[in-house]
């Protein structure tokens, strides 16, 4: 398997374990404790085929940091309606421009 697609399936991993921590934080129980801790597990061990093809943490990793940022805006703001005002676009905005412009070389 191609390393970007065992990107986006730690990526969906990562979206279900911050799913999962925000309704923890609604509603704390040890359950979510152990899904939270199950589901954050399968993502890493998805991340490392990632990493072993690429080889190149620069890239790996900035395009997992942009993935784990969106889909932790997209969850916020659609599943939970989390308001974001410009100030938090602009952060968004922001933040994955760093971080693609900390992976320059």
């Amino acid at each position: 398997m191609n390393y970007l697609l065992w990107l986006l399936i730690s990526g969906v991993f990562f979206a279900l374990g911050e799913f999962l921590s925000k309704k923890f934080a609604l509603d704390p129980s040890i359950k979510y404790v152990i899904y939270i801790l199950v589901i954050y597990s399968l993502g890493v061990l998805a991340w490392l085929p990632a990493i072993l093809q690429r080889n190149q943490l620069s890239v790996v990793g900035t395009l997992w940091s942009i993935i784990s940022l969106l889909t932790t805006v997209i969850i916020g703001t659609l599943l939970f309606k989390e308001k974001l005002n410009i100030f938090g676009y602009i952060g968004v905005t922001t933040a994955c421009v760093s971080i693609i412009l900390l992976s320059i070389r």
